[in-house]
Parts: structure tokens; sequence; C-alpha cells
């Protein structure tokens, strides 16, 4: 079963130059694979039975609370529920701003899919009527950052060294995009299919970031940290880097009604899109060998769908059982269907702690925010929104934050 697609050459080399680096290579990564993928086995079966209850769920109001095994779960699973974040009355007033903002400039707004556009992309974060008001007031909102902040320390130092300009007490804005999504009820959602943010190539290619996963590469997957923080700080997450994400619901939502899918095991899933490349199915799917795949760095296929991004498929992945298991490294989706009765919309906003890289930028970021213009990472499309003004330093007013837009804290 081999892909037909021809693929750079460069990458069957990368695959040889990453092997050689371990002695023995073949045995040890083909007794380590055929390992993740009886634990794999065992794990998807155990999500399939629970579903949705897998999810570790809190009130807000508790996250303080949680004790160090409960921690260790939600890190291991890599994703949270997290109730009463902000207040209904105020997320009923954001969705109302926006679902106001959509009634009138749906079709100026840059999303997709065209005909029916359910998710939109405002590159300028700075935008604040009627839309900044919302996006500002949920970027920015204290419950906001202290769930970024909390959800930061779940990262840590390998060792007990200070990391020079690192505080994940910290919680930084990044505008990416004013990213938010709206299902309608009874609508088919062919879009958001399984895949993984947070770098391509680059988990391979570049030499930091590989080193971050250098037990999976030496045969060693669990041993394997995936909060570990300093493999982090130099690595290349390609030109835009993805933190963590928070969906912070504006509206009900639950299991079928066009919410997030997740599969729920950090650990697991980073060891199986890490070795994936090496190793080449040699039987059908139906075939009772599909689970005893060759050793193989002879051809430059990524075994993974493409080397642009993650974008695990049953046919490719067989061993993940993604139509049963998935309930944003965590490889996760989007619902096709949506049964319920009202419209399910969410924002995402990133989880960024303070770091030298991250600093740096958010400075740059907010010289454009008081100059009135784009984001650095992106650049305006030149079309505008004529019917809203800009926001400027007076509006944003909490210390936390001014801090996490980069802007100065009038002492007082």
């Amino acid at each position: 079963m081999v892909s037909t697609t021809n693929w750079s050459e460069r990458f069957a080399d990368l695959k040889r130059e990453i092997v050689a680096a371990t002695p023995d290579y073949e045995r040890r990564l083909t007794q380590s694979w055929n390992d993740l993928l009886q634990e794999l086995d065992e794990r998807t079966t155990e999500i399939v039975n629970e579903g949705s209850n897998y999810i570790p769920q809190v009130h807000f109001q508790y996250l303080d609370t949680l004790v160090p095994e409960q921690l260790d779960d939600i890190r291991c699973k890599g994703s949270i529920v997290i109730h009463g974040v902000v207040e209904e009355g105020e997320a009923v007033g954001l969705w109302s701003m926006i679902d106001g903002l959509l009634s009138h400039s749906r079709p100026t707004l840059a999303g997709f899919p065209e005909q029916d556009k359910r998710v939109f992309f405002l590159y300028c974060l700075w935008i604040l009527i009627p839309l900044a008001r919302a996006q500002v007031q949920a970027r920015a909102n204290p419950n906001v950052l202290k769930v970024c902040t909390w959800i930061n320390n779940l990262y840590h130092a390998k060792t007990d060294k200070k990391m020079e300009g690192v505080d994940l007490d910290v919680p930084l804005v990044y505008a990416d995009w004013f990213n938010f999504r709206i299902r309608r009820p009874g609508v088919q959602w062919n879009v958001h299919h399984p895949h993984a943010n947070g770098g391509s190539t680059e988990r391979w290619e570049d030499s930091n970031f590989r080193r971050y996963f250098a037990d999976i590469l030496s045969g060693n997957w669990h041993q394997h940290d995936p909060y570990e923080l300093e493999g982090r700080l130099d690595a290349h997450v390609s030109l835009n880097r993805k933190p963590d994400r928070i969906w912070l619901a504006m509206t009900e939502t639950g299991p079928t009604q066009g919410t997030l899918n997740v599969f729920p095991d950090v650990p697991l899933s980073n060891a199986y899109t890490i070795l994936r490349p090496f190793f080449l199915s040699t039987v059908p799917l139906d075939s009772e060998g599909i689970l005893d795949p060759m050793f193989d760095i002879s051809t430059p296929e990524p075994r993974d769908g493409n080397w642009v991004d993650q974008q695990p498929t049953p046919d490719l992945h067989p061993y993940l059982r993604l139509e049963d298991t998935i309930i944003s490294d965590v490889v996760h989706s989007v619902e096709q269907e949506h049964t319920g009765s009202y419209d399910s919309a969410v924002m995402y906003i990133p989880a960024v702690p303070q770091t030298p890289q991250n600093t740096a930028y958010v400075k740059r970021q907010a010289e454009t925010f008081l100059a009135g213009t784009n984001p650095p990472d992106f650049a305006s499309d030149g079309t505008g929104l004529p019917y809203v003004r800009l926001g400027v330093d007076a509006d944003i007013i909490q210390p936390i934050s001014r801090i996490a837009m980069g802007l100065p804290v009038a002492v007082t």
C-alpha cells in the first residue's frame, strides 16, 4: 500500500538521517512501534467504551483545587472541559454582538464555506465596534486569562535551572486572527477533518524541534514528556507558531451538536505521529496483519497523507480507530453532524506563555495595535471594515489585560 504521490527524495534522506543517530535502529524502533500499537489498541478500546465521559471536566472556581493525580490525567488526555469561565449573560452578550455583525456583513467577511459561511477569520484583533467589544472582552477577560495561565502551567522544565525570560504565570495575547465558528442545526460539516496543529515537517526537519521528540526517535517513547518546556523554546514550529487553544463556547453545546472532537491521549498520539513515517503497511486494511507493518526508510512517503500538516485518516492510520475514538499536539476535528436545536458558536483563543520569543513578538504586536495596523504575522489585505472603528490604547483597561497585550501599566 504505497502512495503514488511523487514526494521529494529529500524526505527519504531525512528518514535515514534521523534513524542513523540510533544504534540498532531497525530493531529498536520496530520493537517500540509494536509496543505502541499494542497500547493504542488497549487505550482506544477504553476511549470507545467511555465516550465523552473520558474527557475531564471541572468548574472554573475549582481549577486551583485539582490534585497532582488529576493534573497528570489532564496532561495525558490533553483536553479538559472547564465550565463557568464566562458568566452566561456575558457569553450571550458576546454572541449577540457577533450575530449582529454577521447579519449585516456576512458576504464581505473572510470565511468558509463560501456559499454559507460558518467559520470566519478577521485578521485584525483591534477591530472594536461592534465586534471589538466581543473579541476584546473575550481575549482580555480576566477569567479567560486565568485559564490561559493555568493551561500554560501544565508545562514544566525538565531540570531546575532557571529559563531566562520564561514566566508561565504571565499570559500574553497572540492576535493570530479573530477566529470563530457558528454551526446551524441540521447542517452537515465536512470541513474540519482529524488534524493536529503545532508544526508539520518541522517535527522531523528542525533539529531543535526534533530533540523534543528524541526519546520517541530513539525507541523509548514511554519516556517522552509532551509537557517538557525546554525542548520547545527554540523549536521552529512553522512561520506561525501555534499555541494551545481555548474553545470559548458562547452557546450551549454538547455531543452530536457540532462540537469539538479530540483523540484524548497526547503521549500516544505524539509517539504515533513521529514514528508513522518509518513504517509501511503492506496488506489491505481489513487484513489481520494490518497491525504488523514493515519498517521501511527507502521511500519519501510520509505515510501520513502529506508532509504539509498532520491529517490522519482511517486508511493511513487504522491503529487510531479515528471513526470511533475521536470524541486542536492533540489530534482533533469538528463533528460532522449537529442534531441540536440552536446554533453552536465558539471562539478560538490562544493560550500563550511569556517566553523570550513570545515577549519579543508581543512587543512588535503592541506597536501595530497602537498604530492601528494589523499584527506582524498577518499583513492587511487592504479590504478594511469601514463600519467599525479601530481600538485604541484607552480601550484596554485591566492591568492583566494590558500586560498580556504588551502595553504599559500605569503606576498609581
